[in-house]
């Protein structure tokens, strides 16, 4: 197969979220592929010195404040992409965050809170790039879900509705877009260790358990969304919208371990 395929260069990608985390590693993906970018966070100082390491990469960078649950903030954002480089190609909305707490525990605000950030924000800032993307006759949105998307876990309520929303944005926004040449599709990860999630690894019994239903016997790695995240944003994909692509080393199967034996 073509390398060409999976060659981004003379892409530009936005990707969400990039002070830390699984967005950082998102964007390395796309760089190392060809792409220049644009990063985005709430506060520009953040992202100082991952726009040193994109630029050590040979890519070009631009760093911009964005707050995904202001409207103003979204629009100056996207408005400032298009002044930057004249055209997107490719947007990751990755930017998220989580309010863990059983769910009698959970308060108007925890839940506004996520739900502003990870679905309302999601929406809003395609529509905002995909102005653009629909009048060029061509974009890739990668909307950022989670195994939530197709899967209950308890004390993950507003977080869970949340993605399980990106999920089914996801498909109305390809039957929306498709007919201008624009993708959306969902990248779901399964259980990564990140900033949010980094409590939860310092239990080594959680951990244990978590692995053993994992098929491939192990948490997520950052870089196990490398391809994933290249093949949805290249040429490769162009068949491909409206899918959700989980990245769980199988915990979706719903595995357990073997069976005793019959007697």
């Amino acid at each position: 197969m073509s390398d060409a395929l999976f060659d981004l260069g003379g892409q530009v990608a936005i990707v969400t979220g990039t002070s830390r985390g699984l967005g950082q590693y998102l964007a390395r993906a796309l760089a190392r592929a060809g792409a220049d970018l644009i990063i985005t966070s709430r506060t520009l100082d953040s992202l100082a010195e991952f726009e040193k390491e994109i630029r050590a990469l040979g890519r070009r960078v631009v760093s911009l404040e964005l707050d995904v649950t202001d409207e103003q903030s979204i629009d100056k954002m996207a408005r400032d992409a298009e002044a930057a480089y004249g055209q997107i190609h490719i947007l990751v909305n990755n930017a998220g965050c989580n309010r863990r707490k059983l769910a009698l525990e959970v308060t108007w605000d925890d839940w506004n809170t996520v739900l502003d950030t990870n679905l309302r924000g999601s929406f809003f800032v395609a529509q905002g790039i995909a102005r653009g993307m629909t009048a060029q006759g061509y974009g890739r949105i990668i909307n950022i879900g989670s195994v939530t998307c197709v899967a209950g876990y308890a004390g993950l309520a507003p977080y869970g509705a949340s993605r399980g929303g990106v999920r089914q944005l996801t498909m109305s926004l390809a039957a929306d877009w498709g007919k201008y040449g624009v993708t959306v599709n969902c990248l779901a990860p399964g259980w990564f260790k990140t900033e949010q999630s980094r409590v939860l690894y310092e239990d080594e019994g959680w951990v244990d358990y978590l692995t053993e239903r994992i098929p491939l016997a192990r948490p997520g790695r950052p870089n196990d969304l490398d391809g994933a995240v290249v093949f949805l944003a290249s040429e490769s994909s162009r068949y491909v919208t409206g899918q959700t692509l989980l990245i769980d080393g199988g915990i979706s199967t719903g595995a357990l371990r073997a069976l005793p034996k019959s007697k």
